[in-house]
């Protein structure tokens, strides 16, 4: 970790900058199996399967003997944990429904918003070192809501060809409408394009690793749309003299744990608890049965010593970290001063993890300091807003003068004909 005490503002660049990789040679790896997949379609997934997961499959299609096998594999406890997430997520999400109304803005004019669904979504869910079902929960759950009439899963099954189990029964308690056996690039190339067995879909979500957040780039150049550029999983711990130490080592081990590439950064105005924190990371790293991938990411990771909470909100603005804790006493005053953060959680006993499972706000967050112009996945991501508009004979009275003027001083003479046909057919 890298030790900043009482840094000066020229220095922020350097805390708050992310680990840089030369993507060049990724990238091309990446567009070769993206143009194979859109020629060869499920022959080329199968084939990627085989190389990259040690499956050889026959069907991509997982069945619903599949799904029901899991069901018996995945213990009860776990099942009704799993139904809490659900159902606090959904609390969560159904709140965020649009309602449109009418407005007129002339007398005679109309003007409204209709939310759409989009019809077709396809949903990634990593299935490596760490199969992430929960973001099955946030992902499917948001898309039922909104009314997303198909939703497509890929996630990458295990050598012996099967799914993890706990991934398939959130996908069905969350409303999923088709699985598939491909992970990696290899599984945003059938979404995108489609395949015999894969649909094409209309955007896609989820987060992923370096290779399938390069795919999820390259594709919505110019066939599909995405959820948001990410990276790798980043937090942000605020802390004062008040801060329990433990409860903030554990913040920030729980993202360490991610990957290699993950990030933390720690910043205290406290010298005492700057101690305190690396001491108890220490004790509890050792504990972790990710420890080296842990330490790994603690290497990219800083800890910062400020004057002030004004100086420590101000470089936590500047970071834009996907998660900010904030453990002070005046946590709420301070939340107030939150202008670029994916997800913010407030006081001792709110951790991470809460977020990441089941308190009920999504986990599918920017990272790597998209904070600054994209929000997580919400309701919204789900859908489309449609604008509609209304003129009467009295509207073309009130705007139609307007419209002539303007169309004729951009030059745009058909334009302004448009609406000169309509006053002409009223005199």
């Amino acid at each position: 970790m890298n030790i900043y005490k009482y840094p000066k503002e020229e220095v922020w660049s350097e805390i708050i900058a992310r680990p840089r990789l030369d993507l060049t040679k990724l990238n091309e790896t990446v567009s070769t199996v993206l143009a194979d997949i859109r020629q060869r379609g499920d022959a080329a997934v199968r084939e990627y399967e085989l190389k990259f997961d040690k499956a050889n499959l026959t069907d991509l299609a997982v069945t619903e003997a599949e799904m029901d096998e899991a069901e018996q594999l995945v213990s009860q406890e776990l099942k009704e944990a799993i139904a809490l997430a659900h159902q606090n997520i959904h609390t969560f999400h159904a709140q965020q429904r649009f309602e449109g109304q009418k407005v007129e803005t002339q007398p005679g004019v109309t003007c409204w918003q209709k939310s759409v669904a989009i019809e077709r979504v396809g949903l990634y869910i990593p299935g490596g070192t760490a199969p992430l079902f929960s973001t099955v929960l946030m992902l499917a759950t948001p898309a039922k809501i909104a009314g997303c009439s198909e939703i497509v899963l890929c996630t990458p099954p295990n050598s012996e060809g099967k799914v993890n189990p706990a991934i398939l029964v959130a996908a069905r308690i969350a409303g999923v409408s088709r699985i598939f056996k491909a992970g990696g690039v290899q599984a945003i190339g059938a979404m995108a394009y489609g395949t015999e067995s894969v649909p094409k879909v209309y955007k896609i979500f989820g987060p992923g690793n370096q290779y399938v957040m390069a795919a999820k780039q390259q594709v919505s150049l110019d066939e599909v749309a995405i959820d948001m550029p990410a990276g790798p999983s980043e937090v942000c711990v605020l802390a004062d003299e008040s801060a329990n130490a433990e409860f903030v080592a554990a913040d920030l081990l729980s993202q360490a744990e991610h990957g290699r590439d993950s990030q933390v950064l720690f910043i205290t105005t406290s010298e005492r608890k700057l101690q305190e924190v690396q001491d108890e990371v220490q004790r509890q790293l050792a504990l972790l049965p990710r420890m080296e991938m842990a330490q790994a990411a603690l290497d990219n990771s800083r800890y910062v010593l400020v004057g002030s909470t004004d100086e420590m909100m101000a470089l936590s603005n500047a970071y834009a970290p996907e998660h900010l804790v904030i453990q002070t006493t005046d946590y709420a005053q301070l939340a107030e001063k939150v202008v670029n953060a994916g997800s913010v959680f407030l006081g001792a006993y709110a951790c991470e993890s809460a977020g990441d499972y089941a308190s009920g706000t999504n986990h599918t967050l920017p990272t790597h300091g998209y904070a600054t112009a994209y929000n997580g996945v919400n309701l919204d991501s789900y859908c489309r807003k449609i604008t509609f508009q209304h003129l009467t004979e009295e509207g073309i009275h009130r705007i139609g003068r307007a419209v002539e003027l303007m169309a004729e001083a951009e030059q745009l003479d058909a334009h302004k004909n448009a609406m000169s046909v309509r006053i002409n057919s009223l005199s």
